[in-house]
């Protein structure tokens, strides 16, 4: 007999505070009915706790709703009036104040309503698991455990997996799945401790490098300065990500550690320093309150200066002597370096990362089960490119372990607690066998559970040999064509920022002419993020020099006959995106047949901000898609898409897309990215199965002469209401005369290639005007569009 296929069809979320709203709007996003629960409101509409907080989503930043239509998703509830709604919810998530007496009051109030299979989720970061176990009815322990979103939940990858003594496996897996493949999320099932992995080692990364800052007497730019992209972390840094986070959060974090581990070797440093508790005590909270550690005074920078007690200019950078140290790719170089220089910064950076290895070390085994899970808490949770045990491991295990026993003999170091037995004779926490398991000293092989299975190229950890995905069926130095199947051939676009040059353009057709001949369908896909920033204009700099226009119109000329062999290719073709697809990167998703899209890719028209237009079929896409669209009244349905042109519209995720027409609504989103290849695949092999036909190439009705003084009037509005420059009124007005098809009248019947001539020819003759060339050479240089 077959087993029952476990599905998670409604979720309940207690509490609409903050977090508690920020996690319904994710199952929204993803389309899971949420019932957003909590007190019922002293005064007026019962409901008025909860409908504040979702009226809050609509305004926040970054925006937790990928799409308009997410709110529909959710309903409001109270305790009062609604615990019977919790029957039909298969998963429950509490999310109230991180208060043992208030969450055990509500467990008393909700469990006996519960449904027979419910799973009972606590998202605490902090609090016990088992403690809080102890306060839920014995006969439902099976089914609680522990759950922590890193917030913003839309955005962070990670999510903990807490079980207690008790859990069954199958509601832990079944958690797991929904967890990964509904919700897009990256899952460390951690240990029972305060914190768990990730902010138990990100903050005391945090707290180690405030101590240290104060030690070598380092301001607080500076270290940002140190600690951010320099060392392949966010920009954000140190003291910016406290502002980030809000100090009042860290603080708490902080507080938790300093009161549940009094036995921990690095216990007197858990402790905040006294300006960070005035900065608090202030109300200076972080970003959240405009003031913290940073804060903006008109275009001016501040920081807060302990000396000073008050805000001096942030107007320092590290060190260059320091910066050309942290250049060098080898780690055991660079640590080598920093530890040996006597420079304070390079000193500063040693003893950041020496103080961290040795903490993970010492507690590894108390606070995970293998490194696999540290390194991705940490990379998942914080934003950091390596884990803090992959750069150990790239630096050599047993050499940074020699130079931290030597500094904790010379009483360096922030414990004097002795490296642990089970480090010694370790040369990798990675390799291809697995990852360390603490307890073991045995390398554990990753999750075997069948969610895993959809991710094809699932993150890779230093250590792991690099696998070549498939059968190669050709390369060069930009394409990659391979397949899995045999059926399905699979397009790879290596180039820098997977930018579409004239190599590119001839791999592709290449591509095409082998799918045709061998194979039922053809995948565009890339790995990781991005899917293309658009036409490689670099490229085209020689053609640019030289003024050898005729050869730019011709690669322009292949660049749209490629995009209109995808879409009517003799087979189906499907691009998967992720990441950012602009300028001819859009083109190619909008001209394939199929697009699976993970939710956060960032698709747009933005040749605008390069003095452009779209050229690669885009101009002509929009006006073909309004026409289709516009039910008797073709200037309105032109008018709202030529907006997204003109402006350089980019929608923020892939069902935002939808919304903008960049996606047809046919277009499949995906919420966990490392699952892309495995749907792509799938629909391209269901649409030859389903004996694919291509559509005949399209005529459509052009607004024609009058259109285009309609749409110029309102860019007249924008640009004397300051809205747009002069060029932008320009480049708007070459725009409309494309999209309404040039020099015809109103209701003029056209087909595709008229417009793709048009946009061809104005691209040509843009790329002969100053101000584009200005844009161009800005956008090169500084990677920022110029509004000139």
């Amino acid at each position: 007999m077959s087993q029952t296929k476990f599905r998670i069809r409604k979720v309940a979320v207690l509490g609409a505070g903050v977090m508690g709203a920020q996690i319904a709007a994710h199952l929204a996003n993803a389309k899971v009915p949420t019932v957003l629960f909590d007190l019922p409101a002293k005064e007026g509409p019962k409901n008025g706790i909860v409908q504040k907080a979702l009226d809050a989503l609509k305004k926040q930043k970054p925006a937790p709703l990928a799409h308009k239509a997410a709110l529909g998703y959710i309903t409001a509830a109270n305790y009062d009036d609604d615990l019977a709604q919790l029957a039909d919810c298969d998963l429950v998530i509490e999310a109230v104040a991180e208060r043992l007496d208030i969450k055990e009051s509500l467990y008393g109030k909700v469990a006996p309503h519960l449904g027979q299979d419910t799973i009972f989720a606590t998202n605490t970061s902090g609090l016990s698991i088992e403690t809080l176990a102890a306060k839920f009815p014995a006969e439902l322990k099976h089914r609680f455990c522990g759950v922590h979103f890193f917030n913003p939940p839309r955005y962070m990858h990670l999510v903990e997996l807490i079980p207690t003594a008790d859990t069954e496996p199958r509601y832990l897996d079944n958690l797991e799945r929904f967890l990964v493949s509904t919700l897009g999320k990256g899952v460390v099932r951690a240990k029972d401790t305060p914190n768990f992995v990730g902010n138990r080692i990100g903050v005391f990364s945090m707290l180690a490098t405030i101590y240290n800052a104060e030690k070598f007497g380092l301001r607080f730019d500076v270290v940002d300065d140190l600690t951010g992209k320099r060392l392949g972390r966010p920009g954000s840094a140190t003291f910016r990500t406290a502002d980030v986070v809000g100090l009042d959060t860290f603080a708490h974090v902080a507080k938790t550690m300093e009161t549940q581990l009094p036995d921990d070797a690095w216990h007197a440093h858990f402790s905040l320093p006294q300006w960070l508790h005035t900065l608090i005590e202030n109300g200076a909270l972080g970003a959240k309150t405009k003031a913290g550690i940073f804060k903006k005074e008109g275009k001016r920078i501040m920081m807060f200066d302990p000396a000073a007690g008050d805000y001096v200019p942030s107007n320092q950078k590290a060190d260059p002597a320091v910066t050309e140290i942290l250049k060098e790719a080898d780690w055991g170089k660079k640590l080598a370096a920093l530890r040996a220089s006597e420079h304070p910064q390079a000193q500063f950076l040693w003893a950041i990362f020496r103080d961290c290895f040795h903490y993970i070390a010492v507690q590894a085994d108390s606070i995970a089960n293998t490194a696999r899970d540290i390194d991705f808490a940490i990379r998942w949770g914080f934003g950091w490119d390596l884990g803090p045990l992959e750069t150990w491991q790239a630096a050599g295990v047993q050499q940074v372990a020699a130079w931290i026993e030597e500094d904790i003999a010379e009483g360096k170091t922030m414990s004097k607690a002795p490296l642990p037995a089970w480090l010694k004779g370790v040369d990798t926490f990675h390799n291809d066998e697995g990852s360390l398991h603490f307890a073991s000293g045995r390398y554990e092989p990753r999750s075997t559970l069948d969610v895993y299975q959809r991710q094809y190229v699932p993150a890779k950890l230093l250590g792991e040999s690099d696998k070549v995905l498939g059968e190669t069926v050709f390369e060069t130095d930009v394409i990659r064509a391979f397949t899995l199947d045999n059926r399905v051939l699979v397009v790879e676009n290596r180039n820098k920022m997977r930018a579409i040059s004239k190599d590119v353009l001839d791999g592709l057709n290449r591509a095409l002419d082998i799918a045709e001949e061998r194979f039922d369908a053809l995948v565009l896909w890339a790995p990781d993020a991005p899917f293309s920033v658009g036409a490689d204009l670099k490229s085209m700099m020689p053609e640019f020099a030289t003024g050898n226009f005729a050869a730019i119109e011709k690669i322009v000329k292949l660049f749209q006959d490629t995009a209109m062999r995808l879409r009517y290719s003799q087979i189906p073709t499907v691009a998967a995106v992720q990441g950012f697809a602009f300028g001819g990167g859009c083109e190619f998703v909008m001209h394939s047949n199929k697009v699976v899209a993970a939710l956060e890719s960032y698709i747009g028209l933005v040749e605008v901000g390069v003095g452009l237009i779209p050229a690669g079929g885009g101009t002509k896409d929009f006006a073909l898609r309004a026409a289709r669209a516009s039910q008797g009244d073709l200037l309105a349905a032109l008018k709202e898409r030529y907006m997204n042109l003109a402006m350089a519209k980019v929608a923020t995720s892939a069902l935002e897309a939808k919304e903008t027409g960049h996606l047809s609504e046919d277009a499949v989103v995906v919420f966990n990215a490392y699952e892309l290849l495995y749907v792509a695949l799938n629909e391209a092999r269901a649409m030859a199965d389903a004996g694919f036909r291509p559509e005949v190439p399209q005529t459509f009705k052009v607004a024609g002469r009058p259109g285009a003084a309609s749409i110029k009037g309102q860019l007249v509005n924008m640009k004397e209401g300051g809205f747009i420059s002069e060029y932008d009124f320009f480049l708007g007005s070459q725009i409309a005369w494309v999209m309404t098809g040039g020099d015809v009248d109103e209701g003029t019947l056209v087909d595709e290639q008229w417009i793709l001539d048009l946009e061809r020819k104005v691209f040509v003759e843009l790329l002969q005007q100053e101000k584009t060339l200005e844009r161009i050479e800005n956008m090169l240089s500084t990677g920022k569009p110029l509004r000139n």
